[in-house]
């Protein structure tokens, strides 16, 4: 069974359908890149997959041990978030919670986690600091490490690299290529950057009110809907 299966899901508010006819499936250890413009219900479909949101119709399933709280969330960040006052090490050991079950403290096997995945992402060393004074790219890598301590299955993320420099953005990418690649960890991540899209991501999910593409990038940039999005959008690409 896939890891992750939507089948003729309809998504809305108030009985108001944003997007309809939604069927695609995510295998383990794919990277999965959802694009489409905005209000095309990319924020929504986030919710469902989280669970905090329930389809209007059709379904959503999971497998291979899956579930809606065992995603990794690593959401798009905003002004009050960026200015939390909280360790670098307690955010990231935040992200254990739901592991902690009944317990009212974090357990050695906790804090061993957060510590390997603050080494993993080269911020060990910034465990001790205030989460505020940091720079963007390492508030995103914090916030990357809290939402692995949260699976070890698949990292859902909210345009991860927005508004981070050049550099930084680059360094998140190349994260996110190494946990999927060596760590065989699922992506799914929505993103506006569309040719970042067609470079790292195995498969494309482009939605508007009725989904307008699922496949693979190579597929996706032949197809009318990919050469059409990367034109408007401009640059080159290579897959």
């Amino acid at each position: 069974m896939a890891q992750l299966l939507c089948r003729d899901v309809v998504l809305g508010y108030e009985g108001i359908p944003v997007v309809k006819d939604l069927n695609f499936e995510v295998q383990q250890g794919d990277y999965l890149c959802v694009v489409g413009e905005n209000g095309s219900g990319k924020s929504t479909l986030i919710k469902a997959l989280l669970g905090l949101k329930v389809p209007m119709s059709g379904n959503i399933r999971m497998g291979d041990g899956l579930e809606a709280d065992g995603i990794g969330y690593l959401p798009q960040q905003t002004i009050v978030q960026k200015d939390f006052p909280a360790s670098v090490q307690e955010i990231v050991l935040s992200g254990c919670l739901n592991r902690c079950g009944w317990h009212p403290f974090y357990r050695v096997q906790e804090k061993k986690m957060a510590q390997e995945n603050m080494e993993k992402l080269g911020i060990l060393h910034l465990a001790k600091s205030c989460y505020r004074d940091l720079s963007g790219g390492q508030q995103q890598r914090v916030l990357l490490a809290r939402a692995l301590c949260a699976t070890k299955y698949m990292l859902l993320l909210d345009e991860p690299v927005s508004g981070l420099d050049p550099v930084a953005m680059q360094e998140m990418y190349d994260l996110l290529e190494r946990l999927n690649k060596e760590e065989k960890i699922t992506i799914i991540m929505v993103s506006h950057d569309i040719h970042a899209a067609v470079h790292y991501a195995d498969h494309i999910l482009h939605i508007s009110e009725h989904p307008l593409f699922f496949g693979t990038k190579e597929d996706y940039v032949k197809s009318n809907v990919g050469k059409a999005y990367l034109s408007v959008t401009g640059g080159g690409f290579h897959v």
